[in-house]
């Protein structure tokens, strides 16, 4: 495959140095961790500039690494954040590549500031409406994205473990 091994990395680093943070690529499904800051640039290369180049985006998912309860806390290895995963696919190689952002679980650690990072719009059309609904369901706000509104009908501030309050228009 051709993400697998340094070279693809090695080219990356070389292209946007500092941007990535954590890396898989080895995996089933190869990931790479870029710095939310760097995320933009990153996808831009990985739609320009890659050999092979990442020609669409596939999804983005959030996972809402929660507060662990305090009898579980003592064995827990990470500390609460939000990491996103962005699902990307090479239609002319076949391959895909997985980027991963973690963010705070909260922006500048102040509960109900939704955290924030870069919209990807701009570089795959198909992030618009992937982004809404990462923003609609898991409450991470896409900062330069074109229309970030909710999909749904429904009003609330975030959908996770800790705010499980929906209230419904009727």
């Amino acid at each position: 495959m051709a993400t697998r091994g340094p070279g693809f990395l090695d080219k990356l680093e070389s292209a946007l140095s500092g941007a990535v943070v954590g890396r898989n690529l080895e995996a089933i499904d190869p990931w790479i961790e870029v710095a939310p800051d760097r995320l933009v640039d990153v996808c831009r290369w990985l739609k320009a500039s890659s050999d092979p180049r990442f020609d669409a985006l596939e999804c983005i998912t959030a996972v809402d690494w929660c507060e662990p309860d305090p009898k579980k806390a003592a064995k827990v290895s990470w500390r609460p954040h939000v990491e996103l995963v962005y699902h990307l696919w090479s239609t002319s190689a076949r391959v895909s590549l997985v980027l991963k952002v973690k963010l705070p679980r909260w922006k500048n650690d102040t509960p109900g500031q939704l955290p924030e990072v870069p919209s990807v719009a701009g570089v795959w059309r198909t992030a618009d409406w992937h982004e809404r609904e990462v923003f609609d369901l898991s409450g991470v706000s896409f900062t330069g994205h074109p229309d970030l509104r909710r999909i749904l009908d429904r009003k609330s501030t975030r959908l996770n473990s800790s705010h499980l309050v929906i209230s419904y228009a009727v």
